[in-house]
């Protein structure tokens, strides 16, 4: 399927901020960017890199006062994702490099603390449902999607001692409990067609059986239209945004929507 999304955010600084951004998707094995169009107003000129988990990075100024920066998208991508929830996950010796980084505790994800939780959750669902296959539908079970009650500081332990959160939570957790049982779990984020109400979105990856599946238990089925825009250990590595001062944000708005 082709889809056309984008954003437009305004934002504003009291002082001259520096800012990395991530607004380019990369083409890939399940999506390819047809074309991309961005506007900063005031104009800036960005720099880009690529950072160390392959995403494409801008960094400009937003100068004293407000800037609208706004992203279109035209984007070939899969309608619908292959799944494997009851697949076996691969010894740490047989991972490949890129994976093994993807096994660690990171800032929102305390893997380390998480085994006992996460063996009880897999114990309980029985084999049939695998081990990631368990944890999603656990997290469906058990936390509700509600606004306000997380921030910038909660972690995955939190969200699971709240009961609730919003898609970056939902994937913190499926993280921290994937990484305890040694099984490698990226965080995603982008655009997912069809998302009420429409936002920029986080999932999480588990690489199973060589590859690696998308995850999302936000949704009650696989669902596919997604736009990948950036990979990371988790929510610290993958913001829209990364300011290195203080900005706020006055406006946002997302779309996504099918070509006809």
């Amino acid at each position: 399927m082709r889809l056309l999304a984008g954003c437009e955010l305004v934002v504003e600084a009291e002082v001259d901020c520096a800012v990395v951004a991530m607004l380019r998707p990369r083409s890939g094995d399940a999506q390819w960017l047809v074309s991309e169009h961005y506007a900063f107003d005031p104009d800036v000129r960005p720099t880009e890199f690529v950072d160390s988990f392959g995403n494409l990075c801008q960094r400009f100024v937003v100068h004293s006062g407000r800037m609208r920066i706004r992203t279109e998208l035209e984007v070939e991508t899969e309608r619908e994702i292959a799944v494997a929830p009851w697949s076996a996950p691969m010894a740490p010796a047989s991972l490949p490099d890129h994976a093994l980084q993807y096994l660690l505790p990171s800032r929102y994800c305390p893997s380390d603390r998480a085994f006992e939780r996460a063996q009880q959750i897999v114990d309980e669902a029985g084999p049939r449902a695998g081990q990631v296959g368990a944890i999603v539908a656990w997290i469906r079970r058990h936390i509700e999607y509600r606004y306000g009650v997380s921030d910038a500081t909660t972690d995955a332990f939190d969200t699971m001692a709240h009961g609730a959160g919003v898609c970056r939570d939902y994937a913190h957790v499926g993280i921290t409990l994937c990484r305890s049982l040694r099984i490698p779990a990226r965080m995603v984020v982008g655009y997912l067609h069809g998302l009420e109400p429409m936002d920029l979105h986080a999932w999480f990856e588990a690489y199973l059986d060589g590859r690696w599946y998308t995850f999302d238990a936000t949704q009650s089925a696989p669902r596919g239209g997604r736009i990948v825009v950036a990979y990371g250990r988790d929510a610290a590595d993958v913001a829209f945004l990364t300011n290195y001062g203080l900005l706020q944000t006055v406006e946002m708005q997302v779309w996504v929507g099918e070509k006809p």
